[in-house]
């Protein structure tokens, strides 16, 4: 099933899990990764900015009680928003990686990351091996 890139429709999640192995990180997947990766980076810089706007327009609260709440409430989006930043940051090397012709192949291994993974954490930059044998080395170091 071959398609051709410039006027065939986006694929879909169903199409890409079912397609063949030969057709790994063909345009037509990139566009769709490219796509999925340009969508979630508009939704958190839209979510970004409501944070600012919502931080902007809180007045002091006078009761301590209240105001205690409201700095607690802001202190959580904060956080939500330094991992959303972080998550901007690999969103930005994911497509990177896409016009450098490297996305969907595993950094440490080389070898395919895939479609399963990719649809889960389109962000991903190591196959689930890779990634589990990172995750073990930090749990053993500390790092």
């Amino acid at each position: 099933m071959t398609r051709s890139t410039k006027s065939a429709a986006p694929l879909s999640e169903a199409e890409l899990l079912a397609a063949s192995p030969d057709d790994y990180m063909s345009p037509a997947q990139l566009a769709f990764f490219r796509q999925r990766l340009l969508d979630e980076e508009k939704a958190l810089r839209g979510a970004a900015e409501e944070t600012t706007h919502h931080l902007q327009d809180n007045a002091a609260e006078p009761d301590p009680n209240d105001r205690a709440s409201a700095e607690e409430e802001h202190t959580l989006e904060l956080r939500v928003r330094d991992r959303e930043r972080k998550l901007l940051k690999k969103i930005t090397q994911s497509l990177q990686r896409i016009d450098d012709g490297t996305y969907g192949w595993c950094e440490d291994t080389g070898e395919p990351i895939g479609i399963p993974r990719l649809l889960a954490r389109p962000t991903a930059s190591l196959c689930l091996e890779a990634q589990e044998r990172h995750e073990q080395k930090r749990r053993q170091f500390g790092g």
